[in-house]
């Protein structure tokens, strides 16, 4: 048996409703986030889960608690998993930026790995510290299926970190709807994709709420 990793981000909230820019900011999920986590956990409960890894922010510890107290296991709570900080940009929709931080946005749109919101983190600070986990993960077990709890921007940072791709990219090259999973199989020859961004696991009503 290998390790594999189970990457899921939060369900739904208000500010993904909006596509307002929310990093830092503790929102709660909404009733159809939470119903998008009992989801999840109804359908993967019978897995024989090894750890169940979350950021601290409410959104993804309420996705990860239905899981953790079906299967018994406590959550590990890391800071390195929190969501990108959008600095001044914390709170606003893609066109109040647009309009009130225009040079410091455009920059960011062409490289979100080396260019960060205004007084935010690049997409390389959050490679770093979100690398700080991965590797905990991968010294603690050796095989198994570990959840990882987090969220948008930091998910796909951490599959681009895994699989090789330009930090840079990570806005272009993968999407990532609530409540979506996405699996790592830490294979033999490196990382390996074997799901990517699934939602089956939610009811179809849910599976139209795709949030930004």
């Amino acid at each position: 048996m290998t390790l594999k990793l189970y990457f899921l981000r939060h369900g739904e909230t208000t500010a993904s409703q909006t596509g307002t820019y929310c990093g830092k900011l503790d929102v709660e999920l909404t009733p159809q986030g939470l119903q998008m986590a009992e989801d999840f956990a109804n359908a993967y409960q019978d897995f024989p889960w090894t750890g169940i890894f979350s950021s601290p922010l409410k959104r993804a510890y309420y996705t990860a608690s239905p899981l953790a107290q079906s299967v018994g296991l406590d959550i590990q709570v890391r800071e390195g998993l929190r969501e990108i900080h959008y600095g001044l940009w914390e709170g606003k929709t893609p066109e109040e930026v647009n309009r009130d931080y225009r040079d410091d946005y455009v920059r960011w749109l062409a490289d979100p790995g080396w260019n960060c919101p205004t007084g935010g983190e690049k997409g390389i600070d959050i490679a770093r510290r979100t690398s700080e986990v991965l590797e905990e993960i991968e010294n603690t077990y050796s095989t198994g299926n570990i959840l990882v709890v987090s969220h948008k921007s930091t998910i796909r940072i951490m599959i681009c970190s895994l699989l090789g791709i330009d930090i840079g990219r990570y806005r272009d090259r993968i999407g990532m709807s609530v409540a979506a999973v996405t699996i790592v199989e830490m294979a033999e020859h490196g990382p390996l994709i074997e799901v990517m961004g699934d939602r089956s696991h939610l009811r179809e009503d849910l599976r139209k709420r795709h949030g930004t």
